[in-house]
C-alpha cells in the first residue's frame, strides 16, 4: 500500500470496535508535514512583513534562518496541498449534498447538527478551505518567484508581487484560523481522526451520515 493511498474502511468496521478509519496514514502524514510547512511560512511571513513582529523569527531560528527557510517551505508547503488534491479529488468536488447543507448552515453554527441534510466525507465549509488554501497556495508561490528573484525583474513585477503575495497570505492566514478552532475546539473528535486516523460510528454517522452509509453499507435514520 502506498503512503498516498486512501484506504477504504469498509472491511475493518467491526474488527476495530466499531471504528471506522477517515485517514489512510499518507493523509494523514501529508496533512502534517504541510500544516507545519505553512505554519513556518506564516511565522517567518509575519515577521518579514512587518518590524513589530520581526521578534517572531526568533522562534524560527533567527531572522537569516527564517529568510533561507521561509521560501523552501512555501515549495513543500504547496507540494503537500497538491498532493492532497490527488489524494482527495473526488471527496472535493462540490455537489448538490453541499449545496443543501450550505443552505441550513446556520444550524451548524448554532451547533444543531440534527437539523443539517446528509453530507458526504467533507462538508461545504471543509470544501470551500480546501479550494481556498490550494489556490492561495498557488498565488502565494507564483508571487514569491516575484520576491525570490527581486533583482531580475522590473519594478512593476515586483510590487504586484507583492500586492498578490500579501492578499493570499491574508486571506489563507484567515482560513488557517478558522480551520484551526473548527478541527480542535468546535467539533469533537475533529482532532483526533487525524491523529489517528479513526473516528467512531456514532461520529460519522452524526456528522457525516452520506459518508458513513457508503463505507459501511448500512442505512442510516436520523
Amino acid at each position: 500500500m502506498s503512503l498516498g493511498q486512501t484506504v477504504s474502511p469498509t472491511l475493518s468496521t467491526e474488527s476495530r470496535g466499531g471504528r471506522i478509519l477517515r485517514y489512510s496514514f499518507g493523509e494523514r502524514l501529508n496533512h502534517w508535514i504541510t500544516g507545519f510547512a505553512y505554519l513556518y511560512c506564516l511565522i517567518t511571513g509575519l515577521a518579514f512583513w512587518s518590524p513589530y513582529m520581526y521578534w517572531m523569527s526568533t522562534l524560527v531560528g533567527g531572522g537569516p534562518t527564517a529568510r533561507f527557510w521561509h521560501p523552501w517551505l512555501g515549495v513543500i508547503y504547496t507540494i503537500g496541498v497538491a498532493w492532497m488534491l490527488k489524494q482527495r479529488m473526488p471527496d472535493m468536488l462540490i455537489t448538490d449534498a453541499d449545496r443543501a447543507w450550505q443552505s441550513k448552515i446556520k444550524y451548524y453554527v448554532e451547533n444543531k447538527d440534527e437539523e443539517l441534510p446528509p453530507i458526504d466525507r467533507f462538508n461545504y465549509g471543509q470544501k470551500i478551505f480546501f479550494w481556498l488554501m490550494l489556490r492561495g497556495g498557488i498565488l502565494l508561490l507564483l508571487s514569491a518567484f516575484g520576491l525570490w528573484f527581486v533583482e531580475s525583474i522590473p519594478a512593476w513585477l515586483r510590487h504586484l508581487s507583492i500586492a498578490v503575495h500579501v492578499a493570499a497570505a491574508l486571506a489563507t492566514i484567515g482560513g488557517f484560523i478558522i480551520h484551526v478552532y473548527m478541527g480542535t475546539a468546535m467539533v469533537r473528535g475533529g482532532f483526533t481522526s487525524i491523529v489517528r486516523g479513526e473516528v467512531s460510528t456514532e461520529w460519522a454517522r452524526h456528522h457525516h451520515r452520506l459518508w458513513y452509509e457508503k463505507v459501511t453499507g448500512r442505512k442510516s435514520d436520523r
